[in-house]
């Protein structure tokens, strides 16, 4: 990072990575995050943020990155590696595990609030937000219960807000405040329905609790992921009654369902912001940085050019005002050389990951995967829970990957993969002591659709390096190509449209797989994996 901030501002940029959205002058442009950080929570301690989002089954999961502008962010840890129970989450759990989470500070410790919508309402703590975290505890075991947000009020009590899943509860569209002890790890007595948006706000959930001026503020998002507002509530006792005012909605702009977020200001309080979320599709759910201020105690998020009270989202605007110098460029880490110990903290896997998956080799410079049996009821990838994958970092972009593929039995398989519930890889199949190199294509992959392969686009000799591309252009369309060279690639297969997964945008990374087991296997040494 001392090496870039010596270049000029776009030059910088460049070599970062293929979003960057501090414009070296100043100013920034919208998403700041341009991945898949779903239903973001940030929290401001000193002159830091951290910033947490839903992981669903991944793991590691809930990564925590860190910021000193709110437009510079990068991923400094995770709360867990093993997502409990550890049994339910060693397959893929599509859709499920960590939903909406809240981040916060209470005496000295952070706090991150998630809800298992299948289990109830899980807390955890630290007093680094890097890590280490303690392991989840179960604040309420609940079907349905989902976002919780802790309060702590002046007087030193303690609530906790949550909304409903209406797929598991049965109902939705209405929120919930617990009475919770003052270190929050218990509920005390029975929730109060504090708010029913059937009629104004369907599908009200997300809720962050907040005090300010006397008034208590629950900010929620109401009318659907895509579709959806930024509906506030307020009142003068904790329990209500609540008023509701819409203060973003996407308005004449061209960002769809702007809403589920977070309040915090800057380290002077002079300036407010409000980071959100914007479905796109292939990509998930990127944040944006809206400008935030306060009229009639109520706040204005975004541009508000009538008057009216209700913002549209800005796509540029001046950085936050913060002390010091500013903060060098910088984005969440994507590429990976395998020099370290660890993988790299980008990297997730498709489910609880095991030690015999991968193995780090430090110095020497790769990321050994081993050819992983395959499930017994094997259908397509979607089922398999050894996939190495990563968020989608930009509209358009390319990934490249130099590897050597060691195979030992007749069917393992290594694969450059695009995951979603369709899915395209550029795959090297051991087959006739050659290595057959193909694409492969799924649609439909959560309905345990058939995956098809093209005509082998080439033999390759075993541990001969190669290089595999993908190419992902406007629209998240895909084209893959390989090289022997490092220099000259060549297509293989048509354009793929990538295409989000369950609740969560497309993935890029790597699997290796075998077809039964046996007491050995093939390897593949991973040298580098490049996004730029």
């Amino acid at each position: 990072m001392l090496a870039l901030a010596l270049l000029p501002g776009a030059l910088r940029a460049q070599k970062l990575g293929p979003w960057v959205p501090d414009l070296g002058n100043g100013t920034y442009k919208n998403p700041v995050l341009y991945a898949d950080y779903s239903d973001p929570d940030v929290v401001r301690v000193g002159s830091d943020y951290y910033l947490t989002s839903s992981s669903f089954n991944s793991a590691p999961g809930l990564q925590i990155l860190h910021s000193r502008d709110l437009v510079n962010w990068t991923i400094i840890g995770a709360v867990f590696g093993q997502q409990l129970p550890a049994a339910r989450y060693a397959l893929p759990q599509h859709g499920n595990g960590v939903w909406a989470p809240a981040i916060r500070y209470h005496r000295g410790q952070f706090y991150i609030y998630y809800p298992d919508p299948d289990l109830g309402l899980f807390v955890t703590r630290a007093t680094n937000p890097a890590g280490p975290w303690s392991t989840p505890m179960c604040l309420k075991e609940a079907k349905g219960w989902i976002d919780p947000c802790p309060l702590w009020d002046e007087d030193g009590r303690a609530y906790l807000v949550h909304a409903f899943a209406g797929s598991r509860a049965g109902f939705k569209s209405v929120l919930a405040v617990s009475r919770m002890s003052p270190d929050g790890l218990q509920l005390l007595g029975d929730e109060v329905l504090v708010f029913d948006g059937h009629a104004r706000h369907p599908t009200i959930e997300g809720p962050k609790f907040y005090k300010r001026h006397g008034y208590y503020y629950i900010f929620a998002p109401g009318g659907g992921v895509s579709t959806g507002w930024q509906t506030v509530l307020r009142a003068k006792n904790v329990f209500g009654p609540y008023e509701d005012k819409i203060v973003l909605a996407q308005g004449k702009s061209s960002v769809n369902g702007p809403h589920q977020g977070t309040w915090v200001d800057t380290p002077d309080g002079r300036q407010d912001w409000f980071l959100h979320f914007q479905d796109q599709g292939a990509y998930g759910r990127v944040v944006h940085l809206q400008p935030m201020t306060w009229k009639n105690d109520w706040p204005v998020i975004g541009s508000d050019a009538d008057g009216d009270g209700v913002g549209e989202p800005v796509l540029t605007y001046c950085k936050p005002a913060v002390p010091g110098r500013p903060q060098p460029l910088a984005i969440p880490t994507t590429s990976d050389e395998f020099t370290a110990s660890a993988l790299g903290l980008q990297w997730q896997w498709h489910a609880n990951p095991q030690p015999e998956w991968a193995f780090p080799t430090g110095p020497l410079g790769f990321l050994r995967l081993n050819a992983v049996p395959l499930p017994a009821d094997y259908h397509n990838l979607w089922q398999v829970p050894n996939l190495l994958l990563q968020k989608l970092p930009a509209a358009e972009f390319t990934v490249t990957t130099k590897l050597t593929f060691t195979s030992r039995f007749e069917g393992e398989r290594l694969g450059l993969l695009i995951m979603g519930l369709d899915y395209a890889a550029l795959t090297l199949t051991y087959q006739g002591e050659k290595l057959q190199l193909a694409q492969a294509v799924c649609k439909n992959a959560d309905q345990l659709g058939p995956e098809t392969a093209s005509a082998p686009a080439a033999d390759l000799p075993l541990g001969q390096p190669v290089y595999l591309r993908v190419a992902v252009q406007a629209g998240a369309k895909c084209q893959f190509s390989y090289s022997l060279d490092g220099r000259s690639f060549r297509p293989v297969g048509t354009e793929f449209a990538a295409r989000e997964g369950k609740w969560i945008g497309s993935k890029v990374g790597l699997f290796c797989t075998r077809p039964g087991k046996t007491n050995d296997g093939g390897t593949a040494d991973i040298d580098w994996f490049r996004v730029e």
